[in-house]
């Protein structure tokens, strides 16, 4: 099916979803998703703010498959139009190719070479970390027990990863001449500096933990803004870092911990801007008790299974949910959000040959 996968894929890559500035709509890549599947009830729903979902299904399937449309904006060092997807012997090159509009293509050209029951979600938010799309299909009837979501895993099933916190800190401070005894105490800058210090020493605490392969936790402090001059007492900083987190840690417990960091006096605002939780979701029995049911999924699917991967990943919403959940898809991480993203022909087929032999037995190979 190499030969389909790839059509539909040159046809994806071209419509530009770029997110941002997520100028998404109902029509364009939704508009030929829907053309290229007959015989499937399809619902297209518009979330907002650039937010579209896809919801395709033939029969009555058991297991949905998920992979998101949109991808990050393209930068300068493309070496060619990031929407006109090229081909050489061994690999296709394009924006989103990898990340994820390649297992996207997989899905229609299966369906396309099958007459089983299959079931879609396709949406339009993931790469800004909103989750719309997600959000209100889990919030309907849906009756699905099992999913498989689509990210570039090299085509093994990826039973755990970390969950994902961001976070912005404000410190207040008080302006004054840098040649002032109080200099050091009075800086906002000065202040963030000593957190930064001390939550990197905390981060460095937690390497001995441990689950499915994944060790320690995962911190950056992304960016730090404050400060008018040298010779000025900073009035005010702003920090904002992420940390991803083992399934077996408690995001609650860490935000705790590194809020209390931060001088009680100097600390005008802890907020947490995004939270993802880890795959499997819940406390450390619950996610081992859900990863070797995942494990028993990726089974019964025919994947092989892969090792645990330190990026966050919608599936464990569904997670979250009670769905039994597993990453898989064509193409390595290490490519996607690159310059010339590519996915190789090679895991594309195989892909689309696992999605069809999947759809051909009913979708009903579920424990």
């Amino acid at each position: 099916m190499l030969d389909q996968v790839l059509q539909h894929l040159t046809a994806l890559v071209s419509f530009d979803t770029r997110n941002p500035p997520r100028r998404i709509g109902v029509g364009g890549i939704f508009d030929y998703l829907r053309a290229q599947l007959p015989g499937f009830r399809v619902e297209v729903t518009d979330h907002g703010d650039g937010a579209v979902s896809l919801f395709a299904v033939r029969g009555a399937p058991e297991v949905l498959f998920n992979v998101h449309l949109d991808t990050v904006p393209s930068s300068p060092a493309w070496t060619g139009d990031p929407l006109a997807l090229r081909v050489t012997r061994s690999r296709a090159i394009g924006l989103g190719a990898c990340d994820i509009k390649g297992a996207a293509a997989c899905l229609v050209a299966a369906a396309q070479a099958s007459r089983g029951d299959a079931a879609f979600l396709f949406g339009s938010d993931e790469e800004a970390n909103d989750a719309r799309c997600i959000e209100a299909f889990l919030k309907r009837p849906h009756g699905f027990g099992h999913v498989v979501v689509a990210e570039p895993t090299s085509g093994e099933a990826v039973l755990a990863h970390r969950g994902i916190s961001s976070v912005l800190l404000r410190f207040k401070g008080q302006a004054g001449h840098a040649s002032g005894a109080d200099a050091i105490d009075s800086s906002a800058l000065h202040q963030a500096m000593r957190w930064g210090a001390d939550a990197l020493a905390f981060v460095e605490g937690e390497s001995h933990r441990r689950f499915g392969g994944l060790t320690g936790l995962r911190f950056n402090i992304g960016r730090v803004e404050g400060g008018i001059k040298a010779n000025v007492i900073a009035p005010s900083a702003e920090v904002r870092f992420g940390f991803r987190p083992l399934p077996s840690h408690d995001i609650d417990e860490l935000h705790a911990r590194l809020g209390g960091l931060a001088d009680v006096g100097a600390l005008e605002r802890y907020e947490e801007t995004f939270r993802g939780p880890s795959l499997p979701a819940g406390d450390v029995a619950e996610a081992e008790e859900r990863r070797l049911a995942a494990r028993d999924l990726a089974d019964a699917l025919g994947f092989p299974i892969g090792n645990a991967v330190d990026f966050w990943t919608e599936a464990s919403l569904f997670s979250a949910a009670g769905l039994n959940a597993l990453v898989c898809g064509p193409g390595n991480i290490a490519q996607a959000h690159t310059a010339d993203e590519w996915v190789s022909l090679s895991e594309l087929r195989d892909y689309a040959e696992a999605v069809r032999r999947i759809i051909a037995g009913n979708s009903r190979a579920g424990p």
